[in-house]
């Protein structure tokens, strides 16, 4: 992502967005709200008086508008956000459009910023400048590699095959070799994960083969397999290390601290009405809300609220472990300082 704040050419509260991939249009879709009001260059089709002659020859050209948002979609899987409203800006004031925001796309955002909103541009912006994070799950006979989007983690391929080891013979260097074509295609840090010593062995055997990729890789070790074990990598920070992206550390840290004081009946708050209740006691140490919650009003006051009185605010993916955890909470809570009777 790249952002422009307000300037010369820039209105107050304007900031001019161009999102690069497809983690861009995620982070807008959760920065992009109803009321808020988006110029963008968009096709439209403009009426002259041969148009009504030949209709057929109607042709969309390129207007620049201002739409009064209404509705925002993410569509993931052909990478657009359609954000759609009302015109008040540009040809056709009063109309309904759609505006379809592809990597590439140019787009100003007129809003009241929130601080959690510029944390999430600046962690775009931040993000643009690193090649992505890939996480190896290896055990014996089994390797699942995960690309570490700031969504969370997303399964790119899977490699499994049995030790032969009843047959008397050793189809590990087999397994290996597959693996390491599986992996070899990727640009940035390679992080393999894993319990036990197949991790060690892979990464020897990776270091023969490819030098070079070997050169990118990072052993941690881990408990758990699987997306069990990037979840271990997340919360031991070895993505603030690598690209100074904190954001799912803390995700990974917060839900586990919240888990931890329900056991132990430290003070905690779940649920709108409680976590409420306690930002207005001037309790809340820390606030966590699904993105999938940006949206509501009666949230969006909550945030306010938990920002004047210096909580800390935490967003959390819903497409990550600890923001489904959240989600069965109530997809809000927060960390006491004290308890609220």
């Amino acid at each position: 992502m790249k952002a422009e704040a307000a300037g010369p050419n820039l209105s107050p509260g304007e900031i001019r967005l161009f999102p690069e991939n497809a983690d861009d249009l995620w982070h807008l879709s959760h920065i992009v709200s109803p009321g808020d009001l988006v110029f963008a260059t968009t096709f439209r089709t403009v009426d002259a008086p041969s148009d009504k002659i030949r209709p057929e020859k109607l042709e969309k050209r390129p207007v620049r508008l201002g739409v009064r948002v209404e509705r925002v979609e993410l569509h993931d899987y052909s990478s657009r956000l359609r954000i759609s409203g009302t015109i008040e800006h540009g040809t056709d004031v009063g109309a309904h459009h759609t505006l379809n925001v592809e990597p590439g796309y140019e787009m100003s955002v007129i809003k009241h910023w929130r601080p959690h909103e510029l944390e999430r541009i600046e962690r775009a912006v931040k993000a643009s400048v690193h090649e992505p994070v890939h996480v190896l799950a290896i055990e014996e006979g089994e390797a699942t590699l995960f690309r570490l989007r700031q969504s969370g983690p997303e399964e790119v391929t899977s490699v499994t095959m049995g030790s032969g080891k009843g047959s008397g013979t050793d189809s590990r260097p087999a397994f290996f070799a597959r693996v390491a074509e599986e992996v070899s295609a990727v640009q940035g840090p390679l992080v393999i994960a894993g319990p036990g010593f197949v991790k060690d062995d892979f990464a020897r055997s990776l270091a023969a083969r490819d030098p070079e990729l070997a050169g990118r890789v990072i052993l941690v070790e881990t408990r758990r397999s699987g997306p069990g074990a990037v979840r271990e990598v997340v919360g031991q920070g070895v993505l603030d290390r690598v690209t100074e992206d904190q954001q799912l550390g803390r995700e990974v840290r917060a839900v586990e601290e919240l888990l931890m004081r329900i056991a132990k009946d430290l003070p905690v708050a779940y649920g709108e009405r409680e976590v409420g209740r306690a930002v207005d006691y001037g309790a809340a140490e820390e606030v966590m809300v699904c993105d999938s919650l940006l949206h509501d009003e009666g949230i969006e006051r909550l945030l306010e609220r938990a920002e004047q009185q210096k909580a800390r605010v935490t967003i959390l993916s819903e497409d990550f472990d600890p923001g489904k955890q959240l989600h069965a909470l109530g997809g809000v809570a927060a960390l006491l300082r004290f308890r609220v009777g």
